[in-house]
């Protein structure tokens, strides 16, 4: 008998909370009927905004600088600009295939790249244009 009144305390119990959730969908359904108006007006205010003018490169990132000879056995001995340099060294690294190739990120040095990197094995990319920039002057 006492498993029979926990089923019934149980089913009672159910019940007045999915009358609970019936009562709040209708309220939800409301909310998201004026999300998608709002997204609309949202939509229409950038593409008034929107200007014609052409952004110029920064002056900074084009200028040619000279590489160190330990950079240059990578890249080539000529001046270049600094989005070049990393150009190079990405184009030198897929070649050789020294992307590491389970954490994409890190990059796993040969000896022409360990002397530009300070002695490190793996370096991450983002730390590599840090290291790279020792080496221009």
């Amino acid at each position: 008998m006492a498993t029979a009144k926990k089923a019934a305390k149980k089913s009672a119990a159910k019940k007045p909370a999915a009358k609970k959730t019936a009562a709040k969908r209708p309220a939800a359904k409301k909310s998201a009927a004026k999300k998608p108006a709002a997204k609309k007006s949202a939509a229409k205010k950038p593409a008034a905004k929107k200007s014609a003018v052409k952004r110029k490169p920064n002056a900074a990132f084009m200028k040619a600088m000279q590489p160190s000879t330990v950079l240059a056995a990578v890249v080539g001995g000529m001046p270049m600009p600094r989005t070049e340099v990393t150009k190079k060294i990405w184009d030198y690294i897929k070649k050789n295939k020294l992307q590491d190739a389970v954490n994409r990120r890190l990059i796993n040095a040969d000896d022409k790249l360990r002397a530009v990197f300070g002695g490190k094995s793996k370096v991450s990319m983002f730390e590599m244009t840090k290291l790279v920039s020792n080496h221009l002057k």
